[in-house]
């Protein structure tokens, strides 16, 4: 799905732009790459910059509840110092490399509900415009796949998945946000937990792995959740049988019973960290209709009253063009 915009901000007459990315979903971590199509408008402009930002739809709490916005998680310069002749098309091939912490939005071809978008902004002469937007998918990371698939094995099924914006104390978290997956219990920890989410915080050589059981009524004493890191590998962890590994997680989890084993808060300091506040209300990825298939097939994904994958590419363009206009109106 592609975004056309004339550059607003210039008037009728003005440049096109039209980023096409390379088909197929991306990993964290590794390249996306595409075209930039450029149209040239009644006259010439000098295209001083062309950049690509990632930007997420994110939820943040706050006083008064929960919204979601936009946060942006990486800006990339890929051409510029040039001039775009009157009527002149130009094709630029761009290659960059996505942050280790990028969240995934689809587990097995299936969209979790994560909304992600690459926007395209043109400096033409001292003007500037957001361009062109087009949605970003990412599929995990062999070791996040293998964990996914262990707790699927044990049991545990999916609910939902969302992106919250700030920092998990005690971790290497670079981004202004991270992904919480959330999972309904397996039956043998059913008593033990009202849910699971799970955190990945990857990096070149390895990931954390941030488990949180959230409480049934009257269970932990303390009142608390629980809370435990592990750290692995990626060299190898797609070709073991972690559900021993993973199932020993969730029982040290169950018996630290409220005792949280982050600790203290972790002083971030990626840069490019911010949050455009948008529409209110809470939305968590597809919604608690989202089911999942559990067992041989590990975490399989499979939507009933949820968003689909056409309908979640759809929202990518209706929420971050309400967000542009917003912004606009600032």
């Amino acid at each position: 799905m592609v975004f056309k915009r004339l550059l607003g901000s210039l008037g009728v007459g003005g440049p096109v732009v039209d980023t096409v990315l390379d088909p197929g979903p991306v990993l964290p971590g590794g390249e996306l790459s595409g075209q930039i199509r450029l149209e040239g408008g009644r006259a010439a402009f000098d295209i001083e910059h062309i950049t690509l930002d990632l930007v997420a739809r994110v939820e943040a709490e706050h006083s008064e509840g929960e919204s979601e916005g936009t946060a942006g998680f990486g800006r990339f310069t890929v051409a510029g110092g040039f001039r775009l002749a009157e009527g002149e098309r130009r094709s630029v091939p761009f290659a960059l490399t996505l942050p280790w912490e990028t969240p995934i939005t689809e587990l097995h071809g299936r969209p979790l509900g994560i909304v992600l978008g690459v926007r395209t902004g043109l400096g033409v002469a001292g003007a500037k415009d957001k361009g062109d937007l087009d949605p970003l998918t990412v599929a995990p990371l062999p070791a996040q796949e293998a964990v996914l698939e262990a707790l699927g094995q044990l049991g545990f099924g999916f609910r939902s998945a969302d992106l919250e914006y700030g920092h998990i104390g005690g971790t290497g978290q670079h981004l202004p946000f991270h992904q919480e997956i959330e999972l309904a219990p397996a039956p043998q920890y059913a008593h033990a937990m009202a849910e699971l989410e799970v955190t990945f915080i990857a990096g070149p050589g390895d990931m954390e792995i941030i488990l949180e059981a959230d409480k049934p009524s009257g269970f932990f004493s303390s009142g608390h959740d629980a809370v435990n890191r592990h750290v692995l590998s990626h060299e190898g962890a797609a070709h073991r049988d972690l559900n021993a590994v993973v199932d020993a997680w969730i029982r040290q989890l169950v018996a630290n019973r409220g005792h949280h084993s982050v600790p203290a808060p972790y002083a971030p300091h990626g840069d490019h960290q911010e949050y455009h506040h948008g529409h209110g209300g809470h939305r968590s990825g597809p919604g608690t209709g989202t089911v999942i298939a559990a067992g041989a097939a590990g975490l399989a994904v499979g939507v009933v009253g949820g968003m689909v994958a056409a309908e979640a590419v759809d929202e990518i363009g209706d929420f971050f063009e309400g967000e542009e206009g917003e912004g606009d109106e600032g």
